[in-house]
């Protein structure tokens, strides 16, 4: 079913421009969720060859630091065009070890490539300032440097999107970077590496490593002096420990970290548009997504029939092999997620939760569970608290706009809110009211690489995307001068 032998994706480490086993010559095996089977054996990194990466995005620093910046853009922005046209292989590649389906991982795809382009044009509008100072005894000149050696570490869900969201605006900024992808989903990064070489990105500019030993390895590379720079996209209990990792040599963070998004439904709003918007917020990837709808609350006019809807809309879903172009919903990451989904569909039908699709694992090869929708949610369930990372939709009664908002606002995350209301001044004024840094008001996809993408409170620091992202690998200097 695939167009592209897997056999020819790099394997080995990406460092200073050349492809090299790991020093300790042992292999990590990847996972075709959607059957379970092996695909491939890659490289697994030693410390050694964590700090041979620093070394050589090191020695890279000033020469990429001091090209020209429509140089820089224009090799960003070949980046593009590559990833454009070797879409569909880049997409089957993404279901095959990730296990979403081909049009959520062609959406991908065409997305990390957006951030290409996207930096590709902010590169060159870097722009510092010039004031007098008010006493008037100078010049204040300002400008943007690059912060340096940047170490970017993403997760499995997005293997894509999640390495370009970081790696075009640290190329655009002047910094070079080592990757350490997650060992699910490392033949992206891989693929990836090779399309970046072909658009003339420097030896030693990206390097890419990945690791079983992700803890120690990060940690020496935080614990390197010629580090500036840690972004990092996963759970918030990760991004706490190397926050505190980062504090030793006071390494600049910017962390995207997790969600628990409330869906916010008013009687007044568009039955047809919410769901709508409700099958995109939830099932993206299979609702493996920080940004997935995670807590459904409905007004009592409107929730049964939204429920029976979302229900019907779910639970036709078609789930199977993710390469399959005939699949809407592809299979979870490894058995352990299946789990643990499985555990919290049954707390919640313990606290008095109903099923309305779905609600158990599937008896097939791969890691399935399938399209579930719950209603009648207590609050107090583990589902609502916990961010689900899979294809389970856990709907709410509310009666009173105040109490929802206190409902949403509830929980330690804050990266994105979704309402739907046709009344535009509710809609704004909840939105305001959204402890959350992103709000989709009568929208299911706010992501895009002209928006600044990050959360309030531990969903994370920072900002990815837009002008944001770029200023995130710069430093700020102020320059007294009088003339």
């Amino acid at each position: 079913m695939l167009s592209f032998d897997v056999a020819s994706i790099p394997t080995d480490l990406f460092i200073g421009g050349q492809w090299r086993a790991g020093r300790g010559g042992d292999k990590l095996d990847v996972f075709d969720p959607s059957t379970g089977q092996v695909i491939a054996q890659i490289a697994n990194a030693s410390l050694d060859d964590a700090m041979d990466a620093v070394a050589a995005a090191h020695a890279a620093g000033k020469g990429w630091a001091t090209t020209a910046p429509r140089k820089r853009s224009e090799i960003l922005r070949r980046c593009f065009d590559l990833m454009i046209e070797r879409r569909d292989m880049l997409a089957e590649l993404i279901s095959l070890e990730n296990g979403k389906s081909l049009v959520d991982a062609q959406g991908e795809v065409g997305y990390a490539a957006e951030f290409f382009r996207w930096f590709s044009e902010e590169a060159v509008r870097l722009n510092g300032e010039i004031s007098t100072a008010p006493g008037g005894a100078n010049k204040i000149l300002v400008e943007h440097q690059p912060i340096g050696v940047a170490v970017l570490v993403t997760p499995w869900n997005f293997p894509a999107a999640m390495a370009t969201r970081k790696i075009a605006p640290a190329l655009a900024a002047g910094c070079t970077c080592v990757l350490k992808p997650a060992t699910e989903t490392p033949l992206t990064a891989f693929a990836l590496a090779e399309i970046y070489r072909e658009a003339g990105v420097p030896d030693g500019v990206v390097n890419v490593i990945t690791t079983s030993r992700s803890g120690p390895t990060v940690s020496a590379m935080l614990n390197d002096p010629r580090v500036r720079k840690l972004s990092f996209t996963g759970s918030t209990e990760v991004g706490r420990v190397l926050l505190r990792e980062a504090a030793n040599t006071v390494v600049s963070c910017s962390m995207e970290l997790g969600g628990n998004a409330p869906f916010i439904v008013f009687d007044d709003a568009d039955l047809d548009a919410a769901i709508e918007g409700a099958m995109v917020a939830k099932m993206r990837n299979g609702g493996e997504a920080c940004t997935a709808a995670n807590r459904f609350y409905v007004q009592r006019g409107i929730a049964k029939a939204f429920s029976d809807k979302l229900a019907e809309r779910m639970g036709s879903m078609t789930v199977g092999i993710a390469y399959d172009k005939s699949v809407q919903c592809g299979p979870l990451i490894n058995v352990k997620a299946v789990n643990r989904i499985s555990g919290l569909v049954e707390d919640a039908k313990a606290r008095g939760a109903t099923v309305l699709a779905g609600g158990k694992s599937l008896d097939r090869s791969g890691y399935f569970y399938a399209p579930t929708v719950l209603a009648d949610v207590s609050p107090d369930s583990e589902i609502a608290a916990e961010e689900i990372f899979g294809p389970i939709a856990a709907i709410t009664t509310f009666d009173d706009e105040e109490a929802v908002i206190d409902l949403a606002n509830g929980t330690e995350y804050g990266l994105i809110s979704y309402v739907y209301t046709r009344d535009l001044a509710r809609g704004l004024r909840v939105s305001e009211r959204m402890d959350s840094g992103m709000v989709g008001l009568n929208r299911g996809l706010v992501s895009d690489p002209a928006a600044p993408f990050g959360g309030t409170k531990q969903s994370g620091l920072g900002r990815e995307g837009a002008h944001h992202g770029i200023l995130e690998f710069c430093e700020t200097k102020y320059i007294a001068v009088s003339w």
